[in-house]
């Protein structure tokens, strides 16, 4: 557990070093066992700052982002948090560090299983793991005071939009299915005109949410009916 614990600590100065400063953050970075996350046949390597395969063609996202996309999300200990895209569970048990309630959405049934498990090993406080669509959000639990989309999109989908609280932030990478993207903020300023539900609009953040570009990112397509289609 020592040599862990080193290892985690690691990540922290990987974290430091990409410009992430919140203490929070950090220290979520340096508790959360990232190698539980991982096949254990890439166990030795969970510690590396890298993104590593989880199966069903996915990936458990490098550790520096996910902490980045935590403070980017701003969260308060009392928020409710809605991650896109459970993958491992990892980075929804970084956020849960950081806030009081995180449902995270799957799309891949087989991927909501393995999270569930490896979520439910470590106590380090209660995630739901939900199966869907996450371009539509999750509405049962809405309005959420931050929604944090670990796939990138071709614009901020209106459920997310839709179902953030007064004052919410959604962050999500916004750019090409491959290749140009940046990691974005849409924070709401008021009420909405809709009541949060499964979602239209065209796509446009418009004058009620402020929208701010942080940093360029590569991450994968974001699938689903407000994301991209299914193929390559």
């Amino acid at each position: 557990m020592a040599g862990s614990t080193r290892q985690l600590s690691d990540l922290v100065a990987q974290a430091r070093r990409y410009g992430v400063r919140d203490e929070a953050v950090l220290e979520a970075i340096g508790r959360v066992p990232r190698q539980r996350f991982v096949p254990r046949r890439l166990a030795a390597a969970a510690f590396d700052d890298g993104p590593l395969p989880i199966g069903e063609g996915q990936t458990i996202s490098q550790p520096a982002m996910v902490a980045m996309m935590a403070e980017a999300a701003q969260l308060n200990p009392d928020d409710r948090v809605l991650e896109v895209g459970a993958g491992s569970g990892y980075g929804a048990l970084v956020l849960r560090a950081l806030a009081g309630r995180v449902v995270t959405i799957e799309r891949r049934s087989a991927l909501a299983e393995k999270a569930r498990a490896a979520l439910a090993s470590e106590g380090l406080g209660e995630v739901e793991v939900v199966v869907g669509d996450g371009t539509l959000g999750w509405p049962e639990e809405a309005p959420y005071d931050a929604i944090v989309v670990t796939a990138a999109g071709p614009a901020p989908p209106p459920p997310l939009l839709e179902q953030l609280a007064p004052g919410g932030r959604l962050v999500i990478p916004i750019g090409a299915r491959h290749g140009h993207q940046h990691l974005m903020r849409y924070t709401r300023h008021g009420q909405a005109d809709g009541d949060g539900g499964d979602g239209g609009g065209n796509g446009s953040p418009g004058q009620e949410y402020r929208e701010e570009r942080l940093t360029p990112v590569r991450f994968v397509p974001l699938i689903g009916t407000h994301g991209f289609g299914p193929g390559r």
